[in-house]
């Protein structure tokens, strides 16, 4: 009974290469099945085929007119309250300074990924505006 139920077990998530990268990355190729019912490559033997990418896994991907209205909308909108308070904090230009607009930025946004992501959108844009002048 106990070695039937231990090969029916999936294997550990945290060994698997997908959720070892996390995001949209191109998957490894799996190995080639074994032909047998049990381990790691088990099952039967087919011809793999090319399959064309889905539009789910187009998601998110920058094109230049998204690219173009978010600019836009950055003109005529400008910048939320949260985030004129990390430009200040920026400017100041201290480590300490930096690190607290990550932890506004953790705060607002919800999480560390996101944080890091806005924080340095915000330092590319002070630097954009000292290289206008």
């Amino acid at each position: 009974f106990g070695s039937s139920v231990r090969s029916q077990r999936s294997p550990n998530p945290a060994t698997t290469p997908q959720s070892a990268t996390m995001g949209k990355t191109a998957k490894a190729a799996k190995p080639e099945s074994s032909g047998l019912a049990i381990g790691l490559n088990k099952g039967f033997i087919v011809t793999r085929r090319e399959m064309p990418q889905k539009p789910s896994h187009m998601k998110g991907r920058n094109s230049k007119r998204n690219q173009l209205v978010r600019e836009v909308i950055r003109e005529v909108v400008g910048y939320a309250p949260y985030e004129r308070r990390m430009l200040e904090l920026i400017k100041i230009g201290s480590a300490s300074t930096f690190k607290r607009s990550l932890k506004l930025a953790k705060r607002r946004l919800g999480t560390h990924k996101r944080g890091k992501k806005k924080r340095d959108e915000m330092s590319e844009a002070v630097s954009a505006m000292r290289r206008k002048g």
